[in-house]
């Protein structure tokens, strides 16, 4: 295997590795600024003692987030040093901003929100959890940004010396890419945080423990996610493909399969792409339908892959197809789910619905799958540019790191990642398993611990 290879390899690794843990503090943060919004409001305490119990899986999660994070800001130099000295002048900007301004902002109150509740006043202490929400999206913001950039460059020229400089800032915080990019994936983060706190209040109702706050769990997590799972679907998803289409068309044909372009195009629910042949394989398709979708009518014509030359086609053209639809796919169950579930909540049913809430169990990693797979779908649908239409991703990596050294670093880093998911898995566990507590049980622990 070549030296490329393994560096894509190892930043694809480290990098999916890394997101599972931010995809759930942002959507998080916004579902413990509302538990504290309504205890604020109705001073009842009970949501103070949830938004507790979630802060401490907030910020387990933050940590390792924050571990897992900083060794991809030295891989753009160990293992992508053409590509960072080519484009550093454009994408340090935005890195820069979001270590300095977004992750202080949020650390800093983190702080003062997991230790400063005796301290602070109950209008403060709310304070302090909007700030590290504002943080956290602060931070998927200007991360979004970079990579909208490389996505669709905008504001920049070349120098003499074949690096790229800015020419607006304004012009890249408001690249249209980034905005769309940015508002569907902060939706699938709020999808994440709300089947998990769903999944469990799922739990706690099925052991039937903790009832109280097993039904507050539910019904935010439901109701958050109903709204979240059709946010991400329209207008956020119909929107982003639609600039998909337009600008990165090889990526639109490759994500469907399209390998002739067509009048009428269909949208292919289920098949297997067949790339020497150039068809798909037992095909379950809707006719017309991607052209009513990208276009709005069913006669227009959708470029497919060999209006192309084949040297411009995405570099794992499988990987690309498979993975847009298993994110399609699983955004469409995790609507229906939602749905039914919401429709439930209304009628007063969802608690006692032990036939719905076993799905809502052991739906919650689906989320982690379908974010996941959602990124590898604008990653490998860009390919094969690292900056699109700018620098080739076969002109980007180091060089003088050679295909052994990489290898050897991948395989420590799985090594240590693994150490990290198991102390991960059993301290998240350990949280749920004690399950939140009351204020009046805080003060009976405290007073036993003093005695």
């Amino acid at each position: 295997m070549d030296a490329l290879t393994l560096h894509r390899i190892h930043f694809a690794f480290t990098i999916t590795f890394h997101y599972l843990f931010p995809q759930l503090t942002m959507g998080l943060a916004l579902l413990i600024v509302v538990l504290k919004t309504i205890a604020l409001r109705t001073k009842d305490e009970r949501y103070n003692d949830a938004a507790r119990f979630w802060a401490r899986i907030f910020a387990v999660n933050f940590l390792l987030g924050v571990i897992t994070g900083i060794p991809m800001e030295f891989q753009f130099g160990t293992n992508w040093s053409e590509f960072s000295r080519r484009t550093g002048g454009i994408i340090g900007q935005p890195l820069a901003m979001e270590g300095v301004f977004s992750f202080f902002l949020e650390s800093a109150f983190l702080g003062l929100f997991l230790f400063g509740e005796k301290r602070l006043s109950r209008l403060a202490h709310w304070g302090a959890a909007f700030m590290v929400f504002l943080g956290s999206w602060l931070s998927g913001f200007f991360i979004i940004v970079t990579d909208a950039w490389m996505q669709h460059p905008v504001a920049y020229q070349q120098m003499s010396n074949g690096t790229y400089q800015l020419t607006s800032f304004w012009g890249l915080m408001l690249n249209p890419w980034a905005w769309l990019q940015y508002t569907h994936n902060m939706c699938g983060t709020v999808v994440t945080a709300s089947f998990v706190m769903s999944s469990v209040g799922a739990l706690y109702i099925l052991q039937k423990r903790e009832d109280n706050f097993g039904q507050i769990f539910l019904r935010l997590g439901v109701i958050a996610g109903v709204l979240s799972c059709v946010a991400m679907i329209f207008p956020t998803g119909d929107l982003h493909g639609k600039f998909v289409a337009k600008h990165q068309p090889l990526a639109m044909a490759g994500m469907e399969g399209l390998f002739h372009s067509e009048k009428g195009a269909p949208v292919v629910l289920l098949g297997q792409p067949d790339y020497e042949t150039q068809k798909i394989d037992n095909p379950l398709a809707v006719n017309k339908l991607l052209s009513f979708l990208i276009y709005g009518t069913t006669v227009s014509e959708v470029q497919g892959l060999d209006a192309y030359p084949k040297d411009q086609w995405p570099t794992a053209l499988p990987l690309l197809f498979y993975s847009y639809h298993i994110m399609a796919g699983l955004g469409t169950y995790f609507a229906a789910l939602m749905a039914v579930s919401a429709f439930l909540l209304w009628r007063g049913k969802l608690f006692t619905s032990r036939w719905l809430l076993w799905p809502i169990l052991l739906s919650f990693p689906l989320p982690y799958i379908a974010n996941t797979a959602g990124w590898i779908t604008a990653e490998v649908g860009r390919q094969p540019w690292v900056a699109y239409g700018l620098v080739r991703t076969a002109d980007g990596y180091s060089r003088l790191i050679g295909a052994s050294t990489s290898l050897f670093t991948l395989i420590g880093f799985m090594g240590m990642y693994t150490v990290l998911a198991i102390l991960w898995i059993l301290l998240v566990y350990h949280i749920i398993e004690g399950g939140p507590k009351s204020t009046s049980e805080l003060a009976a622990d405290k007073t036993l611990k003093t005695a």
